[in-house]
């Protein structure tokens, strides 16, 4: 299983760095049975997160031949008060980058790219598994990709996720069968473990969660069993 991480510019860098460690960990524990790369939509290049300019290089270009899986994290930026954005300033270019913007933006900016077309490629062949970590599920709903499908992302965008007709669900991860997403920052760590696990076996899970020192948190949620009752 060949695993392709997305990069764009203002990427969240803890996003993509710890399902990077879990998975690549995954891949040596497993003989090579899993494998993980950093590419971008636009190939090889230096991508700028939004955290403190530090940048990833992407060692290739997002391609649909050769994944699996692709993971798109979330981006690094400012958070408006109670989650809202301010008007970007008259005359402010919207497809400039630039250091600490509001995160809202920097994944709206994702639309100008050449990204959502590959990703609703992705998306529609049942051979390819879509995964994102906190924002990233935003990208797909500002694409207009999540119609229908259930998903999770940061607490603070749970209501953006369902104005676009997603079914937000407030869970750690959620499993929608080809569509596998993470709520916060930190549920990358989270994510790549499950992956592990549903990809490769719970032994190899194991190793990795040991060899980290990391327990998984919360239910990883599915549209299976029993509906609960109100409480």
């Amino acid at each position: 299983m060949h695993v392709q991480i997305v990069l764009f510019d203002g990427f969240d860098p803890l996003d993509v760095i710890a399902p990077y460690e879990v998975l690549y960990a995954g891949g040596t524990a497993s003989a090579g049975a899993l494998t993980v790369e950093l590419v971008s939509a636009e190939g090889p290049r230096e991508v700028i997160s939004g955290t403190g300019g530090l940048a990833l290089r992407a060692v290739g270009a997002l391609d649909l031949r050769r994944a699996d899986m692709l993971l798109v994290p979330g981006a690094s930026g400012r958070v408006g008060e109670n989650g809202e954005v301010p008007d970007e300033e008259p005359g402010a270019d919207a497809a400039e980058w630039k250091q600490d913007e509001f995160i809202p933006v920097l994944l709206g900016r994702t639309l100008n790219t050449g990204l959502p077309v590959l990703l609703r490629q992705a998306m529609d062949d049942p051979d390819i598994t879509v995964v994102t970590v906190c924002g990233g599920s935003l990208v797909l709903a500002m694409a207009g990709l999540l119609e229908g499908r259930h998903a999770t992302t940061h607490h603070l965008g749970l209501d953006l996720l369902d104005a676009t007709g997603a079914h937000a669900i407030r869970a750690r991860v959620v499993d929608d069968g080809d569509l596998i997403t993470g709520s916060s920052v930190t549920s990358g760590l989270d994510l790549g473990l499950y992956l592990l696990e549903r990809e490769l076996g719970p032994r190899v899970a194991h190793a990795v969660e040991e060899l980290f020192a990391h327990e998984r948190r919360g239910t990883v949620w599915r549209a299976q069993g029993t509906v609960p009752a109100a409480f």
